[in-house]
């Protein structure tokens, strides 16, 4: 589990231990930061301030969520196979990733600019994680009051959701056989906040701390049939929908398939997670919560001062 930095004075960095266990010291007072996954921008734009690097997670598509502010921006390749090479040419302080995806090539990483590695995966990860980027970026208040505010809009949120509905859902992958996510699982976590039923249940294994998914066939998903479906939109390649199995779910046969954004994968960050609970109220009770402008939700929460 990630610590809180530690200022070394005599050298003006600042000494944190990272998901992975590692220690790293990074710049007091870091400016240029690259993103490996959309995690480190959301947070930096919420911060105000503007990457210098990112990847992508579809190719050619900017994430609604972070509205225009990538624009621009260096693209070092996909998340899960970051470029290097543009990695080191964009000159970062620091740089930031999900761990899963570097673990194959941390120390090549680690020798362009201090890296970190998160673990990203569940509700309990967010507040954390934010926390310790807010301190390295000399905003721990902030951090502090974003975290605040994403408390008590939880909060607000599952208080107007219908008491006596509780649709029955499942977030995944699509594939041949979906990938499904449990309820520790950050996007899922906000779904049952709201009143959700999670067909996918929660980690039978806590002890085992990756076991916040699984393989589910549609043979399962429609025995225990869900309502509302949530599909990550990883481009136009969906087999899933050519399993018959498929037309038989009630949430087809009702138009509550629902394939949503970059944001729903990378829930995180502040401005992420925000915009995920608006648009499942809506999505989950569509007749007490309005629908949402993502971009329009983003620029409120981007300070003015990143134009």
């Amino acid at each position: 589990m990630s610590a809180a930095p530690v200022l070394a004075d005599e050298n003006k960095t600042l000494s944190l231990v990272d998901d992975r266990g590692v220690a790293v010291e990074v710049p007091a007072s870091p400016t240029r930061i690259a993103s490996i996954s959309y995690f480190a921008a959301d947070v930096a734009l919420a911060l105000g301030v503007k990457p210098i690097a990112s990847t992508y997670m579809v190719q050619g598509r900017n994430p609604d969520f972070l509205a225009d502010y990538l624009e621009g921006v260096k693209e070092i390749g996909q998340r899960a196979t970051p470029n290097l090479e543009l990695l080191a040419e964009a000159k970062p302080d620091v740089t930031v990733a999900i761990r899963r995806y570097t673990e194959g090539n941390a120390e090549q990483i680690a020798k362009i600019a201090p890296y970190l590695a998160y673990n990203l995966e569940l509700y309990a990860d967010s507040d954390r994680t934010i926390n310790q980027l807010a301190a390295i970026l000399g905003q721990p208040k902030r951090g502090q009051e974003l975290n605040a505010r994403f408390k008590a809009a939880v909060e607000e949120f599952s208080a107007k959701a219908p008491r006596d509905q509780h649709p029955r859902f499942v977030v995944m992958w699509g594939g041949d056989t979906p990938w499904v996510f449990r309820s520790e699982n950050m996007t899922a976590a906000i779904l049952v906040a709201l009143g959700g039923d999670n067909i996918a249940g929660q980690n039978p294994t806590p002890y085992l701390p990756d076991n916040w998914g699984m393989e589910m066939s549609l043979e399962m998903m429609l025995e225990k049939d869900p309502e509302v479906i949530f599909v990550y939109d990883y481009g136009p390649d969906r087999p899933h929908e050519n399993n018959p199995i498929w037309q038989q779910l009630s949430a087809v046969k009702n138009g509550r398939v629902h394939y949503v954004g970059d944001h729903w994968v990378e829930a995180h960050g502040p401005i992420a997670r925000e915009i995920v609970l608006r648009e499942a109220a809506h999505l989950l009770y569509p007749d007490a919560f309005p629908a949402v402008d993502v971009r329009a939700e983003a620029r409120k929460l981007i300070p003015a001062s990143v134009e």
